[in-house]
Parts: C-alpha cells; sequence; structure tokens
C-alpha cells in the first residue's frame, strides 16, 4: 500500500511541477536578476560621478523611506485589488524608468546646467561635507547636472518598487495547491539567492565590456519578458479580496492580526532581532582590510559567502522530507546564526571565517523559509498583503538599522565587540522568544497548518 504521509512521500519538485508557479517564477528570477545588475551598475556611476561615500548612501537613503512610507499602503492595496494586475502595472513602471536610467546614463554629457540642478548637487555637496569632514571638499565633485536626475528616476522606481511588492509576495499562495506551497516559498528561496549572486556579476561584466546603459536596457528587457510571462498566469485558486474600507484600523489589520498571531510573531521577532544584531556584512571590508588582510579579492568572497551558504540550505531543504518540527528547527537555526556570527567576530583566519559567514547564510535561509512559509500559510488571503506590507516594513528597516548599529558600535568599540555583541545578543533573543511563544515550540508540521480569520 503506497504512503500517503507528506513527511515521507516527499516531492522536492511539487511547486515546480505546477505550471503557473513555475512561468511566475522564472520571470521573477530573470527580472530581480535585472534589479540586481542595476544596483551595481547605479553605486558605480554615481560613485565615478562625485567620488563621495555620501553620495552612495544617499541611495540606501532613497530605497528606505518609501519602505516606511509606502509598505501599509501597498499591503492593502495587494488585499484590495487584483494582484496579478498590480505587478504587471509595476513592473512595466520600472520598464520605462529602466530606459529612463539607460537614457539618462547615454546623454549625462549634454544635460545643460540649469539652475535647479545645480541648486541640488550644491545641495547634496553639503550633506555630504557633514559626514566627510575628513575629505577634501575639492575631491566631492557634486557638478555633474544629471546627478539629481538619476536620484529623481531611483526615487520613483523605489516608491513603484515598494507598491508591488506585497502583491508579488503574496500571489504565490494563489498558484498553485497549498500543500506545495512551502516547497514554492523554499525554491524562491534559492531563485533569489541565485539572482543575489548571479546579478551583480553580470553587471559587472557589462559595465566593463559595454557601458552603464547597456545594463539599465538589459533590465528593463528583463522586466518586459516578466510582464509577458504574466500573461500566461493564472490563478489555481480565486483570490479573496478584502472589504473596501478607508479606516485606519483596516490599514492597520495586518499588524493586530501578527500581535494576535503568536507564532508568526515570534518568528517574526527573530528575523527582525538577528537581522538587527547580526549586522556583519557592514563591516565586512573593515573585517577584508584590518584583520584578515585579503584585499577587495578576498573581500569579494566573503561578500558571496553567505549567498553560497543560503542557496546550499535551500536546496537541502527542496529535497528534504517537510520539517516535523518546524518551530524547533526554526530556534535552532536562528541559534546556530548567532553562535555563526560569534565565530566570524572572533576570527583572524579568512577560511574560518569564510565558513563562518557560508553557515550564515545557509542558518539565515531556514530561517526566511519557516517565518514565509508560517505567515502565507496562516494568513487568510484577504489579509496576505497587509501582513506582507507590515513584516516588510520591519524586515527591510532592520537591514539599515543593523548596519547602523555594527558600524556606530565599531566606531565606539571596535569591529570585534560589535560583531560578538550582536551574535550573544542574538542568542539572547533566541531563548526570550522560546521561553515567551511556547506555540512556536510546539508548532507542527508545516503541510497541518491552515489560515485563520
Amino acid at each position: 500500500m503506497a504512503n500517503s504521509d507528506p513527511l515521507e512521500s516527499h516531492d522536492p519538485y511539487a511547486a515546480l511541477r505546477v505550471r503557473n508557479y513555475r512561468n511566475y517564477m522564472v520571470g521573477s528570477f530573470l527580472a530581480l536578476m535585472g534589479r540586481q545588475a542595476v544596483s551595481v551598475a547605479v553605486a558605480w556611476e554615481i560613485y565615478q560621478w562625485t567620488g563621495s561615500a555620501t553620495a552612495l548612501g544617499l541611495v540606501g537613503l532613497i530605497n528606505v523611506l518609501p519602505l516606511l512610507a509606502l509598505s501599509l499602503p501597498a499591503g492593502l492595496l495587494a488585499d484590495q485589488a487584483d494582484r496579478r494586475t498590480i505587478i504587471q502595472n509595476a513592473q512595466l513602471a520600472l520598464v520605462l524608468l529602466s530606459v529612463g536610467l539607460a537614457a539618462l546614463s547615454l546623454g549625462h554629457a549634454h544635460i545643460p546646467d540649469w539652475a535647479p540642478l545645480r541648486w541640488a548637487n550644491a545641495g547634496l555637496k553639503q550633506i555630504a561635507l557633514v559626514f566627510e569632514r575628513h575629505a577634501d571638499p575639492e575631491s566631492l565633485r557634486f557638478d555633474q547636472p544629471a546627478l539629481p536626475l538619476l536620484l529623481a528616476l531611483l526615487a520613483v522606481s523605489a516608491c513603484v518598487r515598494i507598491l508591488g511588492w506585497p502583491a508579488r509576495s503574496t500571489i504565490i499562495p494563489l498558484l498553485l495547491p497549498p500543500q506545495a506551497l512551502s516547497n514554492a516559498i523554499t525554491w524562491n528561496a534559492s531563485a533569489f539567492e541565485i539572482a543575489t549572486m548571479a546579478g551583480p556579476a553580470i553587471g559587472g561584466f557589462v559595465i566593463a565590456g559595454l557601458g552603464f546603459p547597456v545594463v539599465y536596457l538589459l533590465d528593463a528587457v528583463l522586466g518586459l519578458g516578466f510582464c509577458l510571462v504574466l500573461q500566461r498566469v493564472t490563478y489555481f485558486q480565486a483570490p479573496q479580496p478584502a472589504a473596501k474600507a478607508r479606516s485606519w484600523s483596516h490599514l492597520l489589520a495586518g499588524g493586530k492580526f501578527i500581535w494576535d498571531k503568536k507564532v508568526i510573531l515570534g518568528a517574526s521577532s527573530l528575523d527582525l532581532f538577528a537581522t538587527l544584531l547580526g549586522g556583519a556584512v557592514a563591516l565586512l571590508p573593515l573585517y577584508a582590510d584590518r584583520i584578515l588582510h585579503v584585499g577587495p579579492i578576498g573581500l569579494g568572497w566573503l561578500r558571496a559567502a553567505p549567498s553560497i551558504g543560503a542557496f546550499a540550505m535551500a536546496m537541502w531543504i527542496a529535497h528534504r522530507a517537510p520539517m516535523r518540527r518546524p518551530g524547533w528547527v526554526l530556534l535552532w537555526s536562528v541559534a546556530g546564526f548567532g553562535a555563526a556570527i560569534i565565530v566570524f567576530g572572533l576570527s583572524t583566519s579568512f577560511w574560518l571565517s569564510l565558513v563562518a559567514l557560508i553557515l550564515t547564510g545557509a542558518f539565515d535561509n531556514v530561517s526566511v523559509v519557516v517565518r514565509q512559509s508560517l505567515v502565507q500559510l496562516l494568513t487568510p488571503d484577504s489579509l496576505r498583503g497587509r501582513v506582507t506590507g507590515v513584516n516588510q516594513i520591519f524586515i527591510g528597516s532592520s537591514n539599515e538599522l543593523g548596519a547602523l548599529r555594527a558600524g556606530l558600535m565599531a566606531a565606539l568599540l571596535g569591529p570585534v565587540v560589535a560583531v560578538v555583541s550582536g551574535g550573544v545578543g542574538t542568542l539572547l533573543v533566541v531563548a526570550a522568544v522560546a521561553r515567551k511563544v511556547p506555540a512556536l515550540v510546539k508548532l507542527p508540521a508545516l503541510h497541518t497548518l491552515k489560515p485563520e480569520d
């Protein structure tokens, strides 16, 4: 007699056998890879124009402000409108913006030095001088008229991405059977790690061989391909749109749901604080230069190490039977992340540091898969957009705040103390969550979970 227990008869390719999901994942992967290539090109081009580290920091600020301002409305939009339409419109807007970046990059030398652009550059230089007091003011070249226009295009692009992200995250449960959702999230994590590894590398090669405009046009082509793929994607199960309402309670319903659903709150808290406290990536240039003495090539390997670990773990999870006790696995994986951060912080060996960073990526991938599975499996479809919007705020901002914590603490107490204390703090958070959220410890297998109103 055939064994029907999903824990025993596990198909690692269950999600990929569903045509709708497969088409969506491929299109989304290509668009993400193009976006990653653009992130490298934008940073490189801005630095060539200005020679200013502050100008690069402003790019991060441009990405964070829309995240804080638009995530909740974007989540509500995803719950009240057709998600596929939102994704298509957002992606088409991003295609046009990438074409605009290409045109700006190609013709930047011919842009007139109009007074508003000159004033904007002067303001940017004054901001840079506040932070770069050690630099010679003449070395900061804020004289490129195209710079304010480029930053404006990036700001609009960030807004569009934030408005479309909850719809992109929450359309997946509608494309395949519920029992394949956790497997789909695992493959999504794999695709994300491949894109974040391959996209910047492709961008670097294209910049070196063909120039910045070609990178932006490549992103536009890949994004347009995603739009075309979406035309072939249909829903496996009908969406359940939320009621049209304008009250604050309706907008904040995602946050209330997370607060009431302690299992999701505990899992999100683990991810939030692990990211906030374990911000070692922000200090990698310092470690590569002062502690490990490996130079830019070694730095490249250190930056790639977490993605290598995450991809390897995602492949392992996909080919293993579903977790019997995902709550325990989540707690131990975050604890492992904290321990690996401590090892990295104390290491003076390049190879040990590399292994520690690979382990951080592997453990973090487990956390991502379990947390996203809980959010998607336990949240009613009519609330998924708003719940994702809340998660987007806290997880997205914790990356930036984690880098800020690490940088300021390293400046005050040194990089080793900054990194090791973050790892110790992560272990303390794991112990606190395990004690305060017993439902997470007792969480049954993911395939048994169902949404609750």
